[in-house]
């Protein structure tokens, strides 16, 4: 007998996701699922290179288009990304849950990332006004030297029956990171357990004062990066006490001159 249980077509499997999806929201269980159109599963910067880094990895070149395909039909019903964890649920013959750990970055590596990006000074004047740069966003995403995982740093588990390296469910679950990573960035930092707020802080520990102004067209909202990343960046900048102005010295009045009638 076969271990395999048979195919289950796309529609079933989308009926039995709601099922499930219905049962578990009784229980008080809301599940956060990923979705994606016929298209390109990403659509910004954060999600494509997430995708791209992750389409680099020769190991996982033969498993990854299966995973493309349940993402697409709405299998992963379920996604959440944690310090150094990802956890799914995927919907396939059965319902199948799938781990995805990864390993804290390195220290000095992090350390790194940041320095680097402080040594960009028109960056950094962008940084502070609220924008990641297109600098500073490469730098992050950089394949080997950023806050991408290398395929040594991950590993996963899924239980389905598949004894594949690589399930077409932990496939899924992947290309569902970098879908997530549309929406939400900030989760690459947390999944790799660094604080952004460090980009911020090294503007003001002396390695670099912007001295430029930023280009016309690049001024943001300063709220776009506590919104986004969470951070404030007053509260991490070093503060600079201001001395008051001083107060215009009074002008003093000259006395009038005495008139003296004619001789």
């Amino acid at each position: 007998m076969s271990r395999w249980k048979p195919y289950v077509p796309v529609a079933a499997r989308r009926q039995q996701a709601a099922k499930r999806a219905a049962n578990l929201a009784k229980k008080g269980q809301i599940l956060s699922p990923v979705t994606a159109s016929r298209g390109a599963i990403t659509k910004t910067f954060w999600g494509k290179a997430w995708c791209e880094n992750l389409e680099r990895y020769s190991d996982f070149s033969n498993r990854l288009p299966r995973g493309r395909t349940y993402l697409r039909n709405g299998s992963v019903i379920d996604l959440r990304i944690a310090a150094g964890e990802v956890s799914a649920q995927v919907m396939g013959s059965s319902l199948y849950r799938i781990k995805v750990r990864v390993t804290a970055v390195a220290a000095a590596h992090w350390k790194g990332i940041a320095r680097d990006c402080a040594r960009s000074i028109d960056t950094l004047v962008e940084l502070l006004q609220g924008e990641l740069s297109t600098s500073v966003m490469e730098r992050i995403t950089r394949p080997g030297a950023g806050l991408f995982p290398s395929p040594q740093e991950i590993s996963f588990s899924c239980s389905c029956p598949d004894s594949a390296a690589m399930c077409k469910h932990i496939a899924a679950t992947l290309y569902g990171i970098g879908a997530r990573l549309d929406a939400e960035p900030e989760l690459l930092f947390g999944l790799r357990n660094v604080d952004a707020k460090e980009l911020i802080a090294r503007a003001g520990d002396g390695d670099a004062v912007p001295q430029q102004a930023p280009r016309a067209g690049r001024i943001l909202d300063s709220s776009k990066l506590a919104e986004v990343f969470g951070i404030d960046v007053a509260s991490v900048l070093p503060t600079v006490p201001v001395k008051p102005a001083a107060k215009p010295a009074a002008k003093r009045r000259r006395p009038p001159v005495p008139r003296t009638g004619r001789p």
